[in-house]
């Protein structure tokens, strides 16, 4: 007699789903329209921020970096998490990263090495991500390394750039702040590229089985 406890079947990590599927039934939520709204506050920031208006450019970032907290919350709280929050939440991040990013340089150049970095990582991983939409898979949503990588990076602009603003020279803490978040953002660009090949091995395997399926029903 054949046990009842049967093992589980191994879940696939990923989901496979239609791009128009998950547009047309998540985008009408809190979490989204908030990550909609964090990507339109860049131009008032970038403009701010060419106009020397520091203090207003800082808190309408502030108000972003509280407002991304924000729709985490009622996304879990309120069971609002989508697929398309999980493509637009760290899209808002990127672009508004970028963009703290470039505007940063103008006050402090010694920044530039970091943001190329990051540029290059997020190059990367929006190649990966396109690769894996377009085998039908929702890619996953951030993890803790990348949040992280986030984090680090403004610290260390934050830091850097105030010295500057306060004529500190300090080039060894320079130094070490953007050493510290390159190597992060380098073990997180390895992290999330060996995600992407475990998505892509899955995705393999379950076309081989619905290939194989199909012809043995012919």
């Amino acid at each position: 007699m054949k046990s009842e406890n049967r093992m589980p079947k191994r879940e696939k990590k990923y989901k496979e789903r239609t791009t128009d599927e998950v547009i047309s039934k998540d985008l009408m939520t809190i979490p989204n329209a908030i990550s909609f709204i964090r990507i339109l506050m860049i131009t008032p920031f970038v403009a701010l921020f060419i106009s020397k208006m520091y203090i207003p450019a800082a808190i309408i970032i502030l108000m972003s970096g509280l407002s991304d907290c924000v729709d985490g919350y009622i996304a879990r709280r309120f069971h609002q998490e989508s697929e398309l929050g999980k493509i637009l939440d760290p899209l808002a991040d990127k672009l508004t990263l970028i963009a703290v990013g470039v505007c940063l340089i103008f006050i402090e150049p010694f920044v530039l090495p970091l943001m190329v970095i990051m540029v290059l990582k997020d190059i990367l991983m929006l190649i990966g991500g396109t690769i894996v939409i377009q085998k039908g898979v929702i890619p996953p949503k951030s993890v803790w390394y990348g949040k992280v990588s986030t984090a680090l990076f403004y610290v260390s602009v934050v830091v850097i750039v105030s010295m500057t603003i306060l004529n500190i020279k300090n080039e060894l803490v320079s130094l070490i702040l953007l050493a510290v978040t390159a190597a992060f953002m380098i073990f997180s660009l390895v992290k999330y590229a060996f995600m992407f090949f475990n998505i892509m091995r899955e995705v393999k395997e379950s076309e081989e089985k619905k290939t194989l399926k199909a012809s043995v029903t012919e």
